[in-house]
């Protein structure tokens, strides 16, 4: 197998098995957000740290010339997850994955305010056709402020926790950024993970639940899902250019369908439906448009975690 197809089989491996890790956080019913944090990522360093042993690169994945920029990424990626996780604890799973897509977009806006990076007319048009394919996603939970909507505040909440985690997932990148110029991608994981799992705990005055046996096994699968498609992933990027494996990111949305058909009862709405597909069109226009003008993502999408 050639390079640019082993990448691109990783990347969908990956993907898919972060699905997997999402509908298993999602069996778990009632478990707050912050203890999906905390098991997400405790049981994903299992993984990387063989990964590591297993490259001779386990020491060297310690080495860190800047502790608090990883608390700091740590700390962002936390909100980000609990925020995440919550939404899929009160939306349909796809519907979750697909307000998730707003973050590349977002982080697009970002970098032009923030980092004062150019954003050309064909971007910037990408970026706002995609956030309005957020808004048709969001619109029908949104109404219920209204009184016009009988779904409740719960998918409302959903909603808004999807969008907020998207916008964290954002921040979080563009830490990823600046650390990727004095560490290794290696150290970049494994050292969020570490301080996820650790600032998680903060969580635990706010009601943590003893879970039964069989959500427990739930858990730690998805710790150990996420450690192994994140493993997957950064060797996809090793493999192939990131314009040619970024795109096959949104296979994510088709397997959450299924999973959400077949596993929890969810049928998809029409406005998630053509939210969705404007997101994923804008999106992919954005990763085209860097990639031809020159913007290198490899390192930092490699360090990413959804």
């Amino acid at each position: 197998m050639d390079g640019p197809m082993r990448g691109i089989m990783l990347k969908v491996g990956s993907v898919c098995i972060f699905v997997v890790m999402s509908a298993l956080l999602k069996a778990t019913g009632n478990v707050p957000a912050g203890q999906l944090v905390f098991y997400r990522c405790l049981f994903a360093i299992v993984p990387v740290l063989v990964y590591l042993a297993w490259q001779r690169q386990l020491r060297v994945g310690f080495k860190t010339a800047n502790p608090w920029g990883h608390f700091l990424r740590g700390l962002i990626g936390v909100i980000s997850m609990g925020l995440s996780f919550y939404a899929l604890t009160k939306l349909p799973l796809p519907e979750a994955i697909a307000i998730g897509y707003a973050s590349p977009l977002l982080i697009v806006v970002f970098s032009a305010i923030m980092l004062k990076e150019q954003v050309h007319f064909i971007r910037w048009s990408a970026v706002l056709i995609g956030l309005v394919g957020v808004g048709i996603m969001l619109w029908p939970r949104l109404t219920v402020f209204s009184g016009q909507s009988a779904m409740g505040w719960g998918e409302t909440v959903g909603a808004i926790a999807a969008l907020g985690g998207a916008v964290c997932a954002a921040f979080a990148m563009m830490q990823v950024r600046r650390l990727v110029q004095t560490e290794r991608t290696e150290t970049i994981v494994l050292y969020f993970f570490i301080s996820a799992s650790t600032i998680s705990l903060v969580t635990i005055p706010f009601g943590w639940v003893w879970p039964s046996p069989e959500h427990v096994v739930f858990l730690i699968l998805a710790g150990f899902a996420g450690g192994i498609a994140q493993i997957m992933m950064t060797a996809s990027y090793r493999h192939a250019d990131m314009s040619v494996i970024a795109p096959f990111e949104y296979t994510s949305l088709l397997l959450g369908l299924l999973v959400g058909y077949f596993a929890f009862a969810e049928v998809p709405t029409i406005p998630m439906l053509i939210g969705a597909a404007i997101v994923i069109a804008s999106g992919i226009v954005v990763i085209l448009r860097e990639h031809r003008l020159g913007l290198d993502r490899v390192k930092s999408r490699e360090a990413n975690t959804p």
